[in-house]
């Protein structure tokens, strides 16, 4: 028996994703078939404790590689969702790569590569820099609180949009928390590497997940790539793994940066990382646009209530960089250009009403999007039902 070890890619961001998810198909998935390998026998408690345990502790070894992301969400040709950026919007379809070094937690640079430039954070002991070659500019990076080195977690938008097997196992381990069927499927090849793989089944009927497959390398166990199937499709919706990995030290000068002849030189702050990320769990208030927003649900039944801009919600004119720069998930984002987008994926978005007020409905194969015309954006990987209940218990 063979495995296809897919090159993955994923890590877009939830509330961006839901706003212009209007509708399903399935798009290309890069595939490499390789021979089934043979590790140790380990059960799938086993393996769900491994994996958990190195989520929990965050531990990483020396590394460097590849990862590759891909959403194939079926999204229709939207203004500002380009397969070869590196924006956000870009990051919302098609493939993208990310290259990770890793020497220890004092020693990191991630390189997100665009068609004609590419963005660099490159952290080195006490310095951190920020390197746009698009622009030109290299930014001197601290955090905002503690006024020491910028960190992965402080990324700007379209660096901190790009996700790792790590990052996306994190996710699906806190979803599969309860209500999760655990299973081992057949060993494979990821990057080169023997692996194990775990299947995480939603048992949740409002879920539009039907697995999620974790990747473990079989000597680090370490995450090497996670598939997010929807029910009823036959390719993963999402996707992130290394497409190619070594893990020893990386070579003292991937860390090393001085800025190039006719630089820009800024000295920048950005925030640790996005509060509203880590508070954002079950039951617990964040701060959207001013308003609070909402994380409702459990486990694969979670969804996401957040403000979103009453004009656009209402259908007119959500062109510019007004209220859709002001949205979380939004931030960051080219303000004409996400004005496009939205009034794209509003005017292919389907009318609903019920006993929670009257809105628009978008769906794709794993997320639906509830925008109601009140000024609410209800999003998750769930049925349109839960979004309506989720709607009318939070008005």
């Amino acid at each position: 028996m063979q495995k296809r070890a897919r090159a993955v890619r994923w890590g877009v961001p939830i509330a961006a994703v839901a706003v212009v998810a209007a509708a399903a198909g399935t798009g290309p998935v890069i595939a490499a078939v390789q021979g089934e390998p043979s590790l140790p026998d380990r059960t799938a408690e086993q393996l769900l404790a491994d994996a958990a345990r190195s989520s929990q502790t965050g531990k990483v070894p020396p590394m460097s590689g590849t990862v590759v992301e891909t959403a194939s969400l079926g999204l229709p040709a939207l203004p500002g969702v380009s397969s070869g950026g590196s924006s956000p919007l870009a990051l919302l379809s098609g493939s993208h790569q990310l290259k990770v070094w890793y020497g220890d937690a004092g020693r990191i640079r991630l390189m997100l590569p665009g068609e004609m430039s590419e963005t660099d954070l490159i952290v080195n002991g006490g310095q951190a820099w920020l390197w746009d070659s698009a622009a030109g500019t290299a930014t001197r990076l601290k955090t905002g609180e503690a006024g020491g080195p910028a960190t992965p977690t402080s990324l700007p938008t379209s660096l901190r949009s790009a996700g790792t097997p790590q990052q996306a196992a994190r996710d699906a381990l806190k979803a599969a928390e309860g209500n999760t069927a655990i299973s081992v499927d057949n060993d494979l090849t990821v990057a080169g590497r023997a692996a194990y793989q775990l299947v995480l089944t939603p048992k949740a009927a409002g879920s539009l997940v039907r697995d999620v497959r974790l990747a473990l390398d079989g000597e680090t166990l370490i995450p090497l790539r996670v598939q997010v199937y929807a029910k009823g499709a036959t390719e993963p919706a999402f996707e992130v793994g290394f497409e190619s990995v070594t893990f020893s030290p990386p070579a003292p000068e991937n860390f090393e940066f001085t800025p190039p002849p006719g630089a820009k030189v800024e000295d920048g702050a950005v925030s640790s990382p996005d509060k509203s990320q880590a508070e954002t769990t079950a039951g617990k208030d964040v701060t959207a646009a001013g308003k609070a927003a909402r994380v409702v649900g459990e486990g694969w039944e979670s969804v996401l209530v957040t403000p979103f801009p009453a004009a656009a919600a209402k259908g007119k004119d959500a062109g510019g960089a007004g209220d859709a720069g002001n949205v979380r998930g939004f931030e960051g984002a080219d303000g004409a250009g996400a004005g496009a987008l939205l009034d794209a994926a509003l005017k292919a978005a389907t009318p609903v009403s019920g006993t929670w007020g009257s809105g628009r409905l978008l769906r794709t194969k794993l997320v639906s999007a509830l925008v109601t015309d009140d000024g609410r954006l209800v999003a998750g990987a769930v049925t349109p039902d839960v979004l309506y209940r989720a709607a009318g218990a939070h008005s």
